[in-house]
C-alpha cells in the first residue's frame, strides 16, 4: 500500500486529500510515505537504473545512434527541462526563469531509447543551461577524461572521440557537439550536419516528455517543499528507467517547457577543437 500510495501521488499528481480518502489513510500519514518511498526508490533503485553505461552498453548506444542517424561517436543527447515548483521564500527570483514561473531544472543525457544514464537535479529555473553543465559531474569527468573509454574515430583528417549531442545553449567541446549558428552563410553540409543532430536530439526532448506524461507531478508544478524537489524529481528518473526497461508502451506527446536559453559563445582551445571535429563529422555526413 506504501507504495501504491507513493505511485498513484507521482503519477496522477492528486492532493493528497483525495489519496487519503481513496487509500483510507489520514492525509500526513499519504504525505509521510509518499516521501518514505521517494526516498527508497532513490536509495535502492537510482544506482542500478541511472549510471554510466559500461563499455559494451556504450557500444551498443554509439551503434544505435550511428543506424538511425548515421552520426558516429555518439554516446548520447543532452538538454534540460524546467519543473514548476511553488516559489522558494528564500531567494524566489533566482527560481523565476524566463518563461515566467518558478522552477528548477533538470539537466538529463538520454541513449537513443530515450533512457536517462546521467541527471543533474535542482539548479533555479534562472540559471543558464551552460552554467548548470559547467557545474555538474558530467562536466568535471568529461573534462579530466574520466568519462568515455577513449575511443576514436579517424574520419576527414580528424580523431573523432565519444561525444554527447546538444542544442545552441551549450558549449562547444571535443565531447560535446552542437549546431552550427543559423544564418544565411551556412553550406548545404552544415544545414544537413543540423538537420541530422536535431533530429537525433529528439531522443532527450521525447524522454522528457514521458517523464512528464508519466509522472504529472512534475508535468505542470511539483507541490512539495524546495528541499524535497529533487528527490521527486530523481525518482521519477529511475521510474521513466524502470517502465522504458520494462518496454511499457507509450505514445509519445510534446515535452514542453524545456531550457531554451540563448546560444553560448564559443571561446577558447576546446571551442577551437570542438569546431575541427564537429567539420569533420560534418564532411562525413555529406559523403
Amino acid at each position: 500500500m506504501r507504495v501504491a500510495i507513493c505511485l498513484w501521488r507521482l503519477a496522477t499528481n492528486l492532493e493528497y486529500s483525495s489519496i487519503s480518502q481513496l487509500f483510507g489513510v489520514g492525509i500526513s500519514t499519504a504525505c509521510s510515505v509518499t516521501q518514505q518511498v521517494v526516498l527508497a526508490i532513490n536509495r535502492a533503485m537510482k544506482t542500478l537504473y541511472i549510471k554510466t553505461p559500461s563499455e559494451a552498453e556504450l557500444m551498443g548506444i554509439v551503434q544505435g545512434f550511428r543506424d538511425r542517424w548515421r552520426l558516429p561517436q555518439v554516446a548520447g543527447a543532452i538538454d534540460g527541462t524546467h519543473i514548476g515548483i511553488i516559489a522558494p521564500a528564500d531567494d524566489p527570483t533566482d527560481y523565476y526563469n524566463r518563461k515566467k514561473f518558478h522552477s528548477v531544472i533538470l539537466q538529463g543525457v538520454v541513449d537513443h531509447r530515450m533512457k536517462f544514464w546521467d541527471i543533474n537535479v535542482g539548479w533555479p529555473g534562472k540559471v543558464h543551461a551552460a552554467r548548470v553543465l559547467v557545474n555538474s559531474s558530467l562536466y568535471s569527468r568529461s573534462e579530466s577524461g574520466t568519462l568515455f573509454p577513449r575511443w576514436t574515430e579517424r574520419l576527414n583528417d580528424a580523431d573523432v572521440p565519444l561525444h554527447l549531442l546538444g542544442d545552441a545553449a551549450y558549449p562547444l567541446l571535443p565531447w560535446l557537439l552542437k549546431p552550427f549558428p543559423e544564418g544565411s552563410g551556412l553550406t548545404g553540409a552544415q544545414v544537413h550536419f543540423n538537420r541530422q543532430l536535431s533530429q537525433a536530439r529528439t531522443t532527450v526532448a521525447k524522454a522528457f516528455g514521458r517523464l512528464k506524461g508519466r509522472w504529472r507531478c512534475l508535468l505542470h508544478r511539483c507541490d512539495a517543499h524546495i528541499s524535497f524537489v529533487s528527490h521527486i524529481i530523481a525518482a521519477c528518473c529511475v521510474l521513466h528507467n524502470y517502465c522504458e526497461t520494462a518496454n511499457e508502451e507509450w505514445e509519445d506527446e510534446e515535452a514542453g517547457d524545456e531550457v531554451e536559453d540563448f546560444a553560448d559563445p564559443e571561446i577558447g582551445h576546446q571551442a577551437n577543437r570542438g569546431r575541427k571535429i564537429r567539420d569533420a563529422v560534418c564532411a562525413y555526413l555529406a559523403q
